[in-house]
């Protein structure tokens, strides 16, 4: 059962870590990871032109992501095609057919340990930023940016770059 997984609860922020040996990098931020800004698609790109960006581009994945800022999900080059291959989405598509709609996120505040939990489960992490907006009438809301995303071989890389050993 998921409560009594240390792991899962730490990931959706019902538990504090509480790993004694912890690594150097345990507690830095996930801004340090140095994230090149991520390419995002809108929901009404086609299954075919989010396959030409992605490849032209040199992505292997995106975020899908409404003009309201509402993260939908994630789109990957690999399940899209095979979605068209096997005849459960066509070209002509909206990319939102083909978007995984279960992915984690976490803020640009969080730390790399936190993540690496996150990664022990999961191919990537969306890294979110918190802003927030005002309405015209003076209202305000918090409204997350998507600032990239990670994955497991983006902290392999900043862990090895910055070895402290």
């Amino acid at each position: 059962s998921k409560f009594v997984n240390d792991k899962w609860m730490i990931k959706n922020g019902f538990l504090n870590d509480v790993q004694e040996h912890k690594p150097w990098w345990w507690n830095i931020k996930v801004q340090k990871l140095n994230l090149s800004a991520p390419l995002i698609l809108l929901p009404e790109v086609s299954c075919q032109k989010a396959i030409e960006i992605l490849q032209e581009k040199g992505y292997d994945q995106a975020p899908v992501v409404a003009e309201s800022g509402l993260i939908l999900g994630m789109v990957t080059l690999s399940n899209t095609l095979s979605s068209v291959l096997a005849g459960n989405a066509e070209f002509s598509d909206p990319v939102t057919k083909v978007t995984y709609d279960q992915f984690s996120k976490i803020g640009l505040e969080e730390s790399l340990g936190k993540l690496s939990c996150i990664l022990e489960n999961d191919h990537f992490a969306i890294v979110v930023h918190e802003q927030m907006q005002f309405n015209a009438n003076g209202s305000s809301f918090m409204k997350q940016m998507v600032f990239g995303v990670v994955t497991a071989m983006d902290l392999l890389t900043f862990v090895s770059r910055n070895d402290k050993k």
